[in-house]
């Protein structure tokens, strides 16, 4: 990211799953953003379950809301200069466009903060395995 802390970052839950350490990338983000949260279609409880089984602490959710209409929420309730949506694909990039928050592929935010993609952290699994061939 670029340091700006006067920030809104909101994630799509789906982008949110795709990264290895949900817990450390709020923690993390929580040192150059000023509000985070989670944005999503799926009913409250999916994402309350989600985020207390990782520990995640957000400054705001979706709730009974579809989540063009959370985002224009968080938009009018959060006075920041930058409001950024983490997404998976091109609907949330049309979404973030329709609704005034710039997008960020899930992968290239990890890329550009130093979070780790599930399926990297897979792929480093499968290499330490491979290393142990030679174990008893």
């Amino acid at each position: 990211m670029n340091g700006d802390s006067d920030m809104t970052l909101a994630f799509e839950l789906e982008a949110l799953k795709e990264l290895a350490s949900p817990e450390r990338v709020f923690e993390d983000a929580r040192g150059w953003t000023e509000y985070i949260g989670v944005v999503s279609e799926k009913p409250t409880y999916v994402v309350t379950n989600f985020t207390r089984k990782n520990r995640i602490r957000q400054d705001f959710f979706s709730g009974p809301r579809g989540k063009a209409e959370s985002l224009e929420g968080v938009k009018d309730q959060f006075d920041t200069e930058r409001y950024v949506y983490v997404g998976a694909n091109d609907d949330d990039e049309r979404l973030a466009d329709e609704v005034g928050w710039e997008y960020l592929d899930v992968e290239d935010a990890a890329e550009a903060a130093d979070w780790i993609v599930a399926s990297h952290a897979e792929d480093e699994d499968d290499d330490a395995e491979q290393v142990r061939d030679d174990w008893p």
